[in-house]
């Protein structure tokens, strides 16, 4: 897009991708915590879409796209790891709750329902789905962290790096590929089509909350458990 005077029209350009930000901002607040602000990361966001306006050289043979979703990312990264916005106690509830996944269904053999993981932890329904909520993306399944890592373990380069980060490198394991593929189909139905809606058809929160007729911060409770029971399998392996 050009101005009358034959300049890149910015403003344009910027309309034009905004919801490519809004798109990129969407997709990685599912991986964090609730404190996390969308609109924070929407303003980052369009200052890392400005500055890949001024840097994009067409001649580098990268599509704008592309090269713009990486600065926006990179924005959002940058101000993440500036912000501390991950606190102990979030690392230790996600625990608990896969340890309390673990241990119910090593009892019962099978996958446990959301009263039965509450009753192992000693917890009410709704204060295990509150846990749930709390931890929202926490648990994102990036192969690197299913050892465990400890609270000083950079975070946010396990968990929402960029689609170049190592662990996609990891699952070219066929072992854990299968592994990983092994664990999504033996998750509940509605956990599996979570999963799917997300992952597979790149769908946002509020999109699938209106397919499967529930709130988005039931949505997120799902998604919480689903990758839970998915890091409990993995370790296995």
């Amino acid at each position: 897009m050009y101005t009358a005077k034959g300049k890149l029209d910015t403003n344009a350009l910027i309309r034009q991708y905004q919801p490519l930000v809004r798109r990129l901002a969407h997709q990685m607040i599912a991986k964090l915590p609730a404190n996390v602000e969308l609109d924070d990361l929407v303003q980052v966001g369009m200052i890392g879409l400005t500055d890949a306006l001024s840097r994009f050289d067409v001649g580098q043979g990268v599509q704008f796209e592309t090269f713009a979703t990486q600065r926006i990312r990179g924005a959002m990264l940058d101000e993440l790891r500036g912000t501390d916005w991950l606190s102990r106690g979030t690392r230790r509830q996600q625990r608990e709750i896969e340890e309390g996944i673990h241990k119910a269904e090593q009892k019962l053999g099978r996958a446990a329902t959301e009263s039965e993981v509450a009753k192992e932890m000693g917890l009410s329904l709704a204060e295990y789905q509150d846990a749930l909520t709390r931890v929202r993306g926490t648990q994102l399944v990036y192969l690197e962290d299913i050892g465990g890592g400890e609270d000083g373990d950079d975070y946010l380069d396990r968990h929402v790096a960029d689609g170049d980060a190592n662990p996609f490198a990891v699952l070219q394991d066929d072992r854990m590929r299968h592994a990983l593929v092994d664990a999504i189909k033996a998750l509940p139905e509605r956990e599996g089509y979570v999963m799917s809606m997300y992952y597979e058809h790149d769908m946002n929160l509020k999109e699938i909350a209106a397919v499967l007729k529930v709130t988005e911060s039931r949505v997120c409770q799902l998604h919480s458990q689903a990758i839970a029971r998915l890091r409990v399998k993995l370790r296995e392996h």
